[in-house]
């Protein structure tokens, strides 16, 4: 699965926004509309921070293994 797919069905599972998303990751929320655009993927620092906010491992959001 891609990883745009993943963050959007992560999002609507944790009731999150891209507002909220981007204030519980500390990036700016242009910086999640391009995550979920696939223009851009998060960096390391950012995919970790995903990884916590989100409560999954990141090889979940890598499409590595299932929720």
């Amino acid at each position: 699965m891609e990883f745009t797919k993943i963050l959007k069905d992560l999002m609507i599972d944790n009731n999150l926004n891209q507002v909220k998303l981007a204030k519980l990751v500390g990036v700016r929320q242009g910086q999640v509309s391009e995550w979920l655009k696939g223009k851009s993927k998060p960096g390391y620092d950012s995919l970790k921070t995903l990884a916590i906010a989100l409560n999954v491992s990141a090889d979940v959001l890598l499409g590595i293994s299932d929720i």
